[in-house]
């Protein structure tokens, strides 16, 4: 286990909620990068991050899921990749203020191995260079979320421990009859075994579904695996109702089943699409950590 995260074991830990619906609130527009903003918003970037320390956050991320070379160059920002990254860590450290550790994220690239879109040695070098310059800018540890590719996340993974940080390798589990396997057909039990074998030292879950659907997945992870688990689920499936999305679980429900998760074995726990600083703050004060 790195000494980082044996310093926070056995937890529980609070990490932070949504980036991306607080950053729509901040003014991002719909289809606009929203990693760019670490180059031209920084302020309502920050604004984003030093409101989850204030809820109660003792992690938070940074602002850079889009951002490997592959993501940005799509919205035609790839020479930008290595400025955009350390600005990220940056502006998360200068909200954190040594009240919270920056995880820096890392989401896949969008393109395919199984299509031959992209290839081992590209995915390689594109996340060598993201992970890298997060590493340099002064993240805490890395983490690769939102992953449903074992192949993409094995080179990631492999990736991320070049720079000695931590690494938490987070898959998503909606698919399947029962919302249990990723996208491409992994069930949580293979995507532990890839993780572990690979050398993450948490592995875990987020989005894709509401905190209930989390747990029979926490719990099937802390089966499989010794390794910290790490959960962050979504307020619900989000509903469009008069154009707008909406998220329907309530911050007191959220706290109650994150409560579940920490029983059931989570170590880190926190949230993802559509929560916000008031359901960390709610899990904060819940199992006692604000």
């Amino acid at each position: 286990m790195h000494p980082l995260i044996k310093k926070l074991f056995p937890g529980p830990v609070v990490t932070d909620g949504a980036w991306g619906t607080q950053l729509q609130a901040q003014g991002l527009r719909s289809g606009e990068c929203p990693d760019v903003w670490n180059l031209t918003h920084s302020e309502r970037v920050e604004a984003v991050a030093r409101a989850y320390v204030e809820a109660g956050s003792a992690v938070i991320l940074t602002n850079t899921f889009g951002a490997s070379r592959l993501q940005l160059n799509s919205h035609g920002f790839a020479g930008q990749t290595v400025a955009i990254n350390r600005a990220g860590v940056e502006i998360s450290r200068r909200a954190a203020a040594g009240r919270a550790l920056v995880f820096a994220s890392i989401g896949p690239t969008g393109k395919m191995l199984a299509t031959e879109e992209t290839t081992e040695d590209e995915l390689r070098a594109v996340f060598e260079e993201q992970t890298t310059a997060l590493a340099q800018a002064g993240a805490d540890a890395l983490l690769l979320e939102t992953f449903a590719d074992l192949d993409e996340a094995r080179v990631a993974i492999a990736a991320a421990k070049r720079t000695g940080l931590p690494v938490v390798a987070s898959f998503v589990f909606d698919s399947g009859a029962n919302r249990d396997r990723t996208m491409m057909g992994a069930t949580p039990e293979q995507a532990a075994e890839v993780a572990a074998a690979a050398g993450a030292d948490v592995v875990g879950a987020n989005c894709g579904r509401g905190i209930e659907g989390f747990i029979p997945i926490c719990q099937r992870l802390r089966i499989a695996t010794t390794l910290p688990i790490w959960i962050k689920a979504n307020a619900g499936l989000p509903e469009i109702v008069d154009g707008k999305t909406v998220y329907r679980t309530k911050e007191a429900f959220f706290a109650d089943k994150a409560e579940e998760l920490i029983a059931i074995g989570a170590m880190f726990i926190g949230g993802c699409c559509g929560t916000s600083p008031s359901f960390i703050a709610a899990v904060a004060n819940k199992i006692g950590h604000r």
